[in-house]
């Protein structure tokens, strides 16, 4: 891991100052709120049993007890957490998908300073839309992030229909060597390609768990990658699935899961009927690769309460604004590679390659001195993001602060759903309809971890 000087960061801090009061005035135009009592959160080092051979050490997570909590907050409801660091470097929580002020979204140099050792932070939001969201460092991102600190957020409407059972899954690889202790993060050679992946596969840092879910009944499957390299493509067998939400948003349009791809970053809600006899089994499975891999195993319980997927009701839509796309202006942007080149060590963890990069330009990382904005945004303004994909990989393309619209691909035929994080594929163009109306800086960056940390990644000002 590389080497952090406090003193060189606590300049860098000095100078984040000026960009720090911008996200704080941002942060103003939202309303305030009475604060409830904060959920307490513990970044640390600790030790888990995730292969045979023996404990691993030197994970990090939030909390003693293993695998980061599942948070839950309410839809348009105060949300309080407080973050110890009781690491030995610095670290900051980014809120995937949550549309929120500015100044919460974790960025060091960006949004917040810091949170070093020994120091809190409160995070306060009202999250205005409901779903499937999660919540991860952006400091020293894929060292923090390899190492276990990788949580689900749910945000609940009371509205939502009922289910007979609800099962939250944090789907996410190890890098262990065989006896059971971390091994580098990642080879040179794989960042500049696909990534690297994880030696040990984990659902809910278990291998292949098993739930019970009543006979008959609707369970509803909440899936997030929080891996930083896996790409997942699901499939079930033994039961019948439909996708009810991508990335927090309810899909336009209920569709039978055949097979789905989805990316590091992204989440999949499936509502799940599950066989009537009880102790049948459905299996879900990762057919992506050579040899098809079970994720995990649903058992079902009971007498058969003999629902149908006709009995749920439409889960609610979130208060997205639509985007005028006659009155849209256009941002090109294009993923792209670049020669190899090494760079000066960064601020918050820099892997010190540049493999990669946006509008052919690779983002410095995290310092105090970024580059220019891909775009400068005028806020409440229509924009369609005009992105293409001339590489021979798949990204998974996340924009903080905003939630986007697929307006139409160059591939095919797409349903117009809402969602933060898009997997493009190889030589696809796609257009993302967007309104520019949460004010700050927002980054806009690849979610395999590599890619971003070796200059997929850029930010957008909206003003």
């Amino acid at each position: 891991m590389p080497s952090i000087d406090r003193r060189t960061l606590l300049k860098a801090s000095a100078l984040f100052a000026g960009a720090y009061s911008v996200g704080l005035a941002a942060a103003s135009r939202f309303p305030a709120f009475a604060s409830p009592q904060p959920i307490m959160l513990e970044a640390l080092r600790t030790d888990a049993q995730l292969a045979e051979a023996a404990p691993t050490k030197g994970i990090m997570t939030y909390g003693r007890d293993g695998m980061p909590p599942i948070l839950r907050a309410k839809k348009g409801q105060p949300f309080f957490a407080q973050l110890k660091n009781a690491l030995d470097e610095p670290t900051t929580i980014h809120w995937h998908g949550v549309r929120v002020p500015n100044a919460m979204d974790g960025v060091p140099f960006l949004t917040q300073p810091y949170i070093y050792t020994g120091d809190s932070f409160d995070y306060r939001f009202a999250p205005p839309d409901a779903g499937t969201f999660w919540y991860h460092p952006h400091c020293n991102t894929l060292e923090q992030m390899g190492r276990g600190m990788t949580g689900l957020l749910i945000v609940e409407d009371p509205d939502d229909p009922a289910f007979d059972a609800e099962i939250a899954v944090n789907l996410r690889d190890w890098r262990l060597g065989g006896d059971g202790q971390f091994i580098e993060q990642f080879k040179p050679r794989d960042a500049a390609k696909s990534g690297t992946y994880g030696t040990l596969r984990t659902v809910n840092w278990q291998r292949e768990p098993q739930y019970d879910a009543p006979a008959g009944g609707l369970a509803r499957l909440r899936l997030v990658v929080t891996d930083v390299t896996r790409i997942f493509t699901f499939k079930l067998e033994g039961a019948e699935a439909q996708v009810i939400a991508i990335d927090g948003n309810p899909v336009p349009q209920r569709f039978a899961l055949d097979t789905l791809m989805i990316g590091p970053g992204q989440r999949l809600d499936l509502a799940v009927r599950m066989p009537d006899t009880e102790g049948a089994a459905a299996t879900l499975i990762d057919v992506r690769g050579s040899t098809p891999k079970t994720v995990l195993t649903l058992r079902a319980t009971g007498a058969s309460l003999k629902r149908a997927f006709g009995d749920l009701g439409p889960l609610a839509a979130n208060p997205v604004a639509a985007a005028d796309l006659s009155a849209a202006e256009e941002i090109p942007l294009a993923l792209s590679a670049t020669a190899e080149n090494r760079k000066p060590s960064g601020f918050c963890g820099d892997i010190g390659y540049t493999f990669w990069a946006i509008n052919r330009t690779p983002w410095s990382g995290d310092s105090p001195d970024p580059t220019a904005p891909l775009a400068e945004m005028k806020l409440g303004k229509s924009y369609v993001l005009n992105l293409a994909n001339p590489t021979p990989h798949l990204h998974p393309i996340h924009l903080h602060g905003m939630s986007f619209t697929v307006v139409s691909s160059s591939i095919g035929p797409v349903q117009p759903f809402v969602t933060d994080t898009y997997l493009i594929r190889p030589d696809e163009k796609v257009k993302l309809a967007l309104v520019a109306d949460n004010p700050g800086d927002w980054v806009f960056h690849c979610h395999v971890i590599e890619h971003q940390k070796t200059g997929m990644a850029g930010y957008f000002r909206v003003t």
